[in-house]
C-alpha cells in the first residue's frame, strides 16, 4: 500500500480491500479529520468509479452532522476524504461505499473514539 504503516487500518469485503489512515490520529472528538485511502483490490474486483464515506454510531442510531467530500489524490487508487467530524466519544462505524463494476460494495470499520 502507498499509505504509511503507522495507524493504517484495513477493511475488506470479498476481493475488495481498502487501507486508510486518519489525520490526526488518534481520532479526535469535536474536530474535523481527514482520511487518506488506498483501494488495494484484486484485478477481478475492477477499478472503483466512485467512493462515498460516512460514519454512524451504531449504539446511538445516529450519524455525523457533516457531508464528506471524497477526491482522488494522485494515481494508483489513492483517495482523500475530508469533512469528517465525530461530535461525541464512543464507538463509531466508518462506512465506505465503493462503486465498482456497476454496483456498490459496502465496507465498514468500527473504531472507539475517546
Amino acid at each position: 500500500s502507498a499509505l504509511p504503516e503507522k495507524n493504517r487500518q484495513i477493511v475488506r469485503v470479498d476481493d475488495l480491500e481498502m487501507a486508510f489512515t486518519a489525520t490526526p490520529w488518534p481520532l479526535p472528538v469535536g474536530q474535523h479529520f481527514r482520511l487518506d485511502m488506498a483501494v488495494c483490490n484484486a484485478p477481478s474486483a475492477g477499478t472503483p468509479t466512485a467512493i462515498r464515506v460516512d460514519a454512524e454510531m451504531p449504539l446511538h442510531k445516529h450519524g455525523m452532522n457533516y457531508l464528506v467530500r471524497v477526491t482522488p489524490s494522485g494515481k494508483g487508487g489513492l483517495y482523500t476524504a475530508e469533512g469528517l467530524m465525530f461530535h461525541m466519544p464512543g464507538r463509531w462505524r466508518i462506512i465506505f461505499d465503493v462503486d465498482v463494476n456497476g454496483y456498490s460494495r459496502r465496507l465498514t470499520k468500527d473504531l472507539d473514539v475517546e
